[in-house]
């Protein structure tokens, strides 16, 4: 609030003229799935931690593995004949594998209060909806519109890409222009859930048995925005990848254009006031 007398002059000026641009303020609804979206990913990287440092333990006593893939059913067998050299090295152990499990569960119960809670939230028509594009499950779209909120608020797609930071870093100087790395401007974890949702337009456009189950119930027109995306960002990442891109600036390239077509999927969808 301006005391000020002169400052709150000018303000109302700007005001009046259209000079000043109101903010977004997310309800506490939204703010509540925020937040548990981000506790999500945070059990996730706790998870993440866990595992890595088991793993290093387990290297250090020269116990290895010779499974195809770790934390599967035959490698969580194999983790429970593990015996250490030392007693004290065996409590270790344990605590490490108890760890992992107890991070394992948080974070199991976290994803089912979050999919219990989406479902009452005024944005879950858009996120059932942008769940439409392949690369974005559930807790990828949750937390996209989670940490956005209506996409629809952005006048172009261009705004929004700019506001997740997925738009190229420019340095110009009289005649010469460059172009630098993405600015990483804006919300670092909607910006993280496209880059990882984009890695899937690395195969060829298909609709897969777990996208089907999640375009049954979408209306005609998102499925359609949904394959036309499929198709264009496909063959996008082909040809980046052909050009000699780093698969990275590709990854970039395709997560950018995904916003675009959430965002246009985003306006085909109503919202409860």
């Amino acid at each position: 609030m301006k005391t000020d007398r002169r400052d709150a002059v000018t303000l109302a000026r700007l005001l009046r003229s259209g000079d000043l641009s109101s903010i977004y303020v997310p309800t506490v609804d939204d703010e509540a799935i925020r937040d548990l979206s981000r506790a999500r990913e945070d059990a996730v990287r706790d998870l993440k931690r866990h595992k890595v440092r088991l793993k290093a333990f387990l290297l250090r006593q020269d116990i290895r593995y010779e499974g195809r893939a770790n934390w599967n059913a035959a490698h969580l067998r194999w983790l429970a004949r593990v015996v250490c050299p030392t007693p004290a090295q065996q409590i270790v152990f344990q605590e490490y594998v108890h760890a992992v499990s107890e991070q394992t569960d948080r974070l199991g119960r976290l994803e089912t209060e979050l999919q219990t809670a989406v479902t009452t939230w005024r944005l879950y028509p858009v996120v059932a909806a942008v769940q439409a594009l392949r690369g974005l499950n559930l807790t990828g779209a949750v937390t996209l519109i989670a940490e956005v909120g209506d996409l629809t608020r952005f006048d172009t797609p261009r705004k929004l890409m700019s506001y997740l930071g997925l738009t190229p870093s420019e340095y110009s100087s009289g005649e010469h222009r460059h172009q630098g790395g993405i600015t990483k401007a804006g919300n670092g974890h909607a910006r993280r859930a496209l880059v990882e949702g984009a890695w899937a337009y690395r195969y060829p456009a298909k609709v897969s048995r777990h996208l089907q189950l999640r375009l049954e119930n979408v209306p005609a027109e998102v499925r359609a925005i949904a394959w036309k995306a499929q198709l264009r960002l496909c063959k996008r990442y082909r040809l980046l990848s052909a050009r000699g891109k780093h698969v990275n600036q590709v990854v970039v390239a395709i997560a950018r254009e995904m916003a675009a077509f959430a965002w246009a999927i985003a306006r085909t969808v109503p919202i409860a006031a």
